[in-house]
């Protein structure tokens, strides 16, 4: 690559090696950004992301004994399937750009935390909130989009009963040292595009109706939706590792 696109003659970056402005720094992999859903139409993944769900089937999903998941899947979208309990991904990963989009249940029953709740565990023990939060307070470490009993979310975007919402998450794993926490867990968090979390440090894994504190554990997980008895819907299930990203 030619040095033409930029400098030689500049400093030094102590964390990289590379000049400012550098013309033989390594280029950033070139990808496919894909498609941004709507309410009413399914966004398409980046080119480069590993699909976890994407609308057909529950391959590599499990239920709480280990066993194939068994909740509904029909066009295009896996329902919760009520008393079945939570199901995860046999695929198992760390820091990552999540996406996935939801919608509660149309017909709206029930009121606070009894109204179209279910939970995206990060790693299978990290919770951000899913809930219909549309007109429907709650306490605000629950309401859509908290990281649950930690934090509110900054903002409530949340959309009507029924239409379609998208959460993208940017999640950094703890770290540990034996027994030790070296850096907790980080998250961001965008709903419908708006920003809920940037960068939060959280306090330990989900804990309900008691204090979070870290327990060492491995670097991956898996992904877990909660079933929490309410008709929730999924789709469109995707994650991109950030631990390091690829250049050319």
């Amino acid at each position: 690559m030619s040095g033409n696109l930029g400098y030689s003659d500049t400093p030094v970056l102590a964390d990289s090696g590379f000049h400012v402005h550098d013309g033989e720094r390594p280029q950033p992999k070139v990808i496919s950004p894909g498609v941004t859903g709507t309410p009413t139409s399914i966004g398409v993944p980046p080119c480069d992301a590993v699909v976890l769900f994407d609308g057909t089937s529950l391959d590599g999903w499990l239920d709480k004994n280990g066993a194939p998941a068994t909740w509904l899947v029909q066009d295009g979208y896996l329902q919760v399937s009520p008393g079945t309990g939570d199901i995860r991904t046999a695929a198992e990963f760390g820091d990552c750009h999540l996406h996935l989009e939801f919608a509660s249940p149309e017909v709206v029953k029930g009121d606070g935390q009894g109204r179209g709740n279910s939970g995206v565990f990060l790693m299978g023990q990290y919770e951000i909130q899913v809930l219909d939060c549309y007109q429907n307070p709650t306490y605000p470490d629950g309401t859509t989009g908290g990281i649950y009993g930690q934090y509110p979310p900054l903002v409530n975007a949340c959309r009507k009963p029924g239409e379609w919402q998208t959460y993208d998450i940017i999640w950094t794993a703890p770290k540990f040292e034996g027994e030790a926490l070296v850096t907790p867990a980080y998250v961001t968090v965008l709903l419908n595009g708006v920003v809920l979390h940037y960068h939060k440090a959280l306090l330990g894994p989900t804990q309900h109706r008691n204090l979070a504190q870290y327990v060492p554990h491995a670097p991956v997980g898996p992904l877990k939706l909660q079933d929490h008895g309410d008709l929730v819907r999924f789709r469109n299930i995707w994650y991109r590792p950030t631990g390091q990203y690829d250049v050319v």
